[in-house]
């Protein structure tokens, strides 16, 4: 329109007419200019106090107006201005962003997590609950935070702690997880919960390999018809894929929008064309009741095309088998175990973890069988790392005495 109204200006004034209109000109558009950039966020540093009184750390990115809040959780080998572009983009889409160092990272009080053994890690991940359920509410606190519209996001560890907040907290009406997984209640919620809406990410050059699998896995299981995964051939582990695809963070800014502010139908973010991988059908499967006995027969057939037949990976059921165990679904618990042994069964640990669910059935002399075995394996197992074998050992050993 501008060039338009100079061609027709052009013809209608004088020479000097035109010499002093083009200042004008120059300001007005200049003032457009400056208009369409868009704004900056306000964002602030702010003191949380934690499980224990701790000091944790967290920065609030602010929208102009009123709007849904947003929580974000970094992963365990990051800290929170990992989340920096996409609180900014967000905030400047009117969303108003909480990020938090969990305890252990970034700016926030308590041991470096990195520094502590794999038991001490597992004592201060029982406070996380806690710190983020207190930036949870610190964030619903602000007086323009729409309360009842709250999204999470997570990468890595923080998919898990993003769907235990959701699980903790009804406000939550949307997720975005990015590269990771959750355990038995955490999928429980995502399958047959409050269908809470989830945006899936990952790159198939992740450094965890789990990942890629765990992710496509949450994504096939959750109920929610409004879902979406996003799937990189790279792009790295969680937060990282930022780095390579600046189109994710405005991917996950419009999946916000849609679900937690409307004006999309589910269509719009209806689940992408290409399926997941078939690991994740079958690891939802054993999820379930029945299950293992299911994917025993169908392991049983693929056998018997191929041998040399893999269905699903050794060390993801080792954990449902675990999480089961620790739900007290023994019976469930041993069916996994067993499946992994029939599926892998050159494999101390598998034989180590079914040992483990024996003993909890009372089922001492198989419980020593299958410890027994694994002590036989461990000599030919060189595939596995010594630091692992010894701990294999350890176990195995225990049982026996």
């Amino acid at each position: 329109m501008l060039a338009l109204s100079c061609a027709r200006l052009q013809n209608e004034f004088s020479m000097m007419d035109r010499i002093c209109f083009l200042p004008r000109l120059l300001v007005a558009i200049l003032v457009v200019t400056l208009y369409a950039v868009p704004s900056i966020a306000q964002s602030r540093d702010v003191d949380l106090s934690g499980a224990g009184s701790l000091s944790l750390k967290a920065t609030l990115f602010s929208a102009s107006s009123r709007g849904p809040g947003v929580l974000l959780l970094h992963q365990c080998n990051r800290q929170r201005t990992i989340w920096n572009d996409l609180a900014q983009q967000l905030a400047s889409a009117g969303f108003h962003v909480l990020t938090m160092d969990l305890r252990g990272f970034g700016e926030s009080g308590g041991d470096r997590f990195d520094k502590l053994t794999g038991g001490e890690q597992a004592k201060q991940q029982a406070f996380w609950p806690a710190d983020i359920d207190a930036a949870f509410q610190y964030l619903l606190s602000q007086p323009n935070v729409t309360r009842d519209a709250i999204g999470v996001g997570g990468a890595s560890c923080g998919v898990d702690n993003a769907v235990q907040t959701a699980r903790r907290h009804p406000e939550v009406k949307s997720l975005v997880l990015l590269s990771g997984t959750t355990d038995l209640q955490g999928r429980q919620l995502l399958r047959s919960g409050r269908r809470i809406p989830g945006f899936f990410a990952l790159a198939d050059d992740d450094e965890f390999p789990a990942s890629v699998v765990t992710t496509q896995w949450l994504y096939s299981l959750t109920a929610s018809p409004q879902k979406r995964l996003v799937h990189y051939a790279k792009g790295g582990h969680g937060s990282d894929m930022f780095g390579q695809h600046p189109e994710l963070m405005r991917a996950i800014v419009e999946w916000f929008r849609t679900t937690l502010v409307g004006g999309a139908n589910g269509s719009a973010i209806a689940p992408e064309s290409s399926a997941p991988a078939r690991e994740s059908a079958v690891l939802s499967l054993i999820d379930q009741p029945g299950g293992p006995a299911k994917v025993a027969q169908q392991l049983a057939e693929a056998r018997r095309r191929d041998p040399a037949a893999v269905l699903f990976p050794e060390a993801i059921v080792n954990i449902i088998g675990y999480e089961h165990l620790k739900a007290g679904a023994v019976a469930h618990a041993i069916q996994v175990f067993e499946l992994n042994v029939s599926a892998f069964p050159r494999s101390p640990n598998a034989y180590d973890s079914l040992a483990d669910g024996y003993l909890a059935a009372g089922k001492k002399d198989l419980a020593r069988v299958n410890a027994q075995k694994a002590l036989d394996l461990l000599p030919s197992a060189t595939d596995v790392p010594a630091a692992f074998r010894d701990r294999i050992r350890e176990s195995a050993e225990q049982k026996l005495k």
